[in-house]
């Protein structure tokens, strides 16, 4: 049994390394070029490839898997199956009909909503309580293929996209493990997705890091966790860039909050900063107040907001994003 793995990001790990443990024949690894990363640019490798190296796998960095001596190179090696892992290309039908189990791939959703490169961080902006993982037959299309098996995860109020690609990874890695064997017996029976239903999530963009504080002090909150680790939602102060990356939780947690009723006799613009304490910023949305914990202004260090406020004076009716 010769299995091809492709996956790139650190979420594809975990995956990569419950194959090794099970004792699976994983042959050859495929993985995205070496890309530069950091303020310096220092050319980085993918995590994929740095743990396929760990266990003197062979490892294959096209920089188009279609292009036909790729697959040739694939073809070659006569893969029983593919296992993918955000991988990041979009296999072409001369390699998905290559192995005779068929090519799969563990998405980090459950399908059809958030088909796509962005699944985590957009189940979290649009707020979803639940994501999870579908392992599915590839086919042609962006996540369209037949679905083998899913695992719901709970989306806490303290989670981010970072430590949802945590338990994501985990949740894919042990969903390999109870599908493989029934796959390779030939006892599954797929599901096709629903098109209908199909909800895309696309990478993420820099309009979509900018907060609107015209919004909900909810859906700003969903918006921080959301691309927090990266790439981070921010906003305008004092002309200059500033990324918010912690807010307390306006549904109960946060401190002192007032309701939208209670601020809008005030009349004042969303955004503009009602409170400055160690508590945090306090600051008017579109509906709602919300509490900012952790920020970076341009050119320093991320820091708590306490720690900001004993060196930088924010007086009240400061307003952000110009």
């Amino acid at each position: 049994m010769n299995i091809i793995f492709m996956g790139t990001p650190d979420f594809a790990v975990p995956s990569l390394q419950l194959l090794l443990e099970e004792g699976y024949n994983v042959t050859t690894v495929v993985t995205q070029p070496d890309r530069p990363k950091g303020r310096k640019r220092v050319l980085t490798p993918p995590p994929v490839k740095v743990e396929a190296e760990k266990h003197g796998i062979t490892v294959l960095q096209p920089e188009k898997l279609r292009h036909a001596d790729s697959v040739e190179v694939l073809r070659q090696l006569k893969p029983d199956l593919i296992v993918t892992a955000a991988y990041g290309q979009i296999l072409p039908k001369s390699i998905l009909e290559l192995p005779a189990h068929g090519c799969i791939n563990i998405h980090a959703s459950l399908l059809p909503k958030y088909r796509g490169g962005a699944p985590i961080h957009h189940a979290i902006l649009q707020g979803e309580p639940v994501t999870g993982v579908t392992i599915m037959y590839m086919a042609e299309g962006l996540d369209t293929g037949d679905m083998i098996s899913k695992v719901e995860v709970p989306i806490t109020d303290t989670d981010t996209t970072g430590t949802m690609l945590e338990k994501l990874s985990a949740a894919g890695a042990d969903l390999l493990k109870r599908t493989l064997p029934d796959l390779l017996a030939g006892q599954i029976q797929a599901t096709p997705q629903n098109d209908a239903d199909a909800v895309y999530s696309p990478n993420i963009r820099r309009d979509d890091e900018l907060i609107d504080w015209s919004r909900s002090a909810v859906e700003i909150w969903n918006q921080v966790r959301g691309l927090n680790p990266a790439p981070g939602a921010y906003t305008f102060w004092n002309g200059e860039v500033m990324k918010v990356w912690t807010c307390a939780n306006p549904r109960g947690s946060a401190p002192q909050s007032r309701s939208f009723t209670e601020v809008v006799r005030a009349q004042h613009t969303p955004g503009t900063v009602l409170n400055s304490s160690e508590s945090g910023l306090e600051v008017m949305t579109g509906n709602g107040t919300l509490w900012l914990t952790e920020i970076q202004p341009s050119g320093k260090k991320s820091m708590k907001v306490v720690e900001f406020i004993r060196g930088v004076k924010m007086p009240e009716g400061t307003v952000f994003g110009h």
